[in-house]
């Protein structure tokens, strides 16, 4: 596992659980297991974005994190965490102390260990395998790969104010929006979930200026229902063997939906429910033609924002200080004195240049480019043991975990685990989905422990 972030953590967790009780080591550089990209964020606007009743890190007690925050008493804290109708939506830092406190234990025994550096690169060795730190080299019967989203790519049209100083590469780094003034004028690049937490955050520094969201469809994140109900639908019995025929049924089941009286969530929580199979009766190029199609259709529905998230978004959408719109960006320019996007607005044919105080870059993780940007991953694919999904979405993957190596065979004893597998395995990107998705790999890594093993868990 190449990561300790949440996936890393749940497969360690799982892991030590089992039976055969492994040498686990995870490598990661922060200070603390399980809090990742997502979850070891300071920042008190960046909220979970599912009730905290459906996250857990076992997802055989899918209320496990909630029990935590009651006896926690982060509720109580936090008033502001609990939504109208007694859903929990608390910050993401919380998650990653829940995660981080299960593994302690584990820790403090010696059935796993943390290791704060990065891997740099990993190969073979023998029946098994080296990962190679800065530190003294760590070998390995098995190991899992199970990385952070890599950092998004700077549009192309946006190359030339990259080294500008109002222009925000990385949203993620911890001092990004510092030096954004409170009446700046603002442009984000994206609409997706990171971007209205973008939004999210400016507002809580007390930024009351222009903002101005711009993505090819324009499509905003939705939001959660007043009152959930259970999924709707059915897509298993009979399942859809086209993207077209899919997204037919999607339609149909959202009418019938409607006219039941039933909420639109509750069809996307069966979708989600039945993705993996979903997603298997398509034909792999079904499956391209769907991500191309209909992913961004699919993220704006599937992931939600917090309640307290899309609040901020509708007020300052009525103040007029917040917009949405579908464009594409076509050059940029620093002026000296702030930046000019020149952009075009779906449907149209005329070029619009507009000028703002700052940029900021929320296009979402490059996930197609993963196995260039780390060094770990990348001494894999150089020595063709890895290679890009055919979808362009992670690692290729075997229908067990394992990593297809050369000729199309799993290798031995190299797994992947979250995202990164989700090109054979569809939805992988929801915390729900990860979980559980860590839990099998963690089944399959014992399936094939015929004795105590060492297993590297990097990143």
């Amino acid at each position: 596992i190449l990561g300790g972030g949440f996936t890393g953590a749940a497969v360690a967790w799982h892991l030590a659980r089992q039976s055969s009780r492994p040498l686990i080591t995870v490598i990661e550089p922060r200070a603390f297991l399980g809090g990742g990209l997502a979850y070891s964020s300071e920042e008190p606007s960046h909220r979970v974005n599912v009730p905290a009743s459906r996250m857990s890190l076992s997802p055989d007690e899918p209320e496990h994190f909630w029990r935590w925050l009651a006896h926690d008493g982060e509720a109580e804290r936090d008033p502001d965490a609990v939504w109208s109708n007694g859903d929990i939506f608390p910050r993401r830092q919380v998650f990653g102390r829940y995660v981080a406190e299960h593994l302690g234990p584990y820790i403090e025994t010696g059935a796993i260990r943390h290791v704060r550096d990065h891997a740099s690169g990993v190969k073979r060795d023998g029946g098994g395998w080296i990962v190679v730190t800065s530190g003294q080299p760590i070998a390995a019967d098995m190991v899992v790969l199970a990385m952070t989203h890599p950092s998004p790519d700077v549009p192309a049209a946006l190359g030339p104010i990259a080294d500008a100083g109002g222009f925000v590469a990385d949203v993620y780094r911890a001092d990004a929006l510092d030096s954004i003034a409170p009446q700046a004028s603002v442009l984000i690049v994206g609409s997706g979930l990171t971007s209205a937490d973008t939004v999210a955050e400016l507002d809580r520094r007390g930024h009351r200026g222009r903002i101005l969201a711009v993505s090819r469809h324009g499509l905003r994140s939705r939001g959660h229902p007043q009152m959930r109900g259970e999924p709707f639908g059915d897509f298993t019995s009979r399942p859809a063997t086209t993207s077209l025929a899919l997204l037919e049924r999607v339609r149909s089941t959202l009418a019938a939906a409607d006219t039941d009286g039933v909420n639109w969530q509750s069809v996307f929580d069966q979708l989600r429910l039945q993705g993996p199979a979903i997603w298997s009766a398509l034909a792999l190029d079904e499956r391209t033609r769907l991500v191309r199609r209909l992913r961004a259709f699919w993220d704006v529905h599937r992931f939600r924002i917090a309640p307290q998230v899309e609040a901020v978004l509708d007020r300052r959408h009525a103040e007029g200080t917040f917009d949405n719109i579908a464009a594409s960006l076509v050059a940029s320019n620093d002026d000296g004195d702030d930046l000019a996007v020149t952009l075009r607005r779906r449907g149209q044919r005329q070029f619009e240049t507009m000028h703002f105080d700052a940029v900021i870059n929320t296009t979402g993780p490059a996930h197609g480019k993963a196995l260039h940007a780390n060094p770990a991953l990348r001494s894999l694919a150089d020595a063709g043991l890895i290679r890009i999904d055919r979808h362009g979405l992670g690692i290729e993957t075997a229908p067990d975990s394992r990593a297809v190596g050369p000729e199309g065979k799993p290798l031995d004893g190299l797994f992947v685990a979250g995202p990164l597998a989700r090109g054979t395995f569809g939805e992988l990107m929801g915390l729900p989905e990860v979980a559980r998705h860590a839990q099998t790999v963690a089944s399959q890594v014992e399936a094939q422990l015929g004795a105590p093993s060492a297993i590297a868990v990097a990143r």
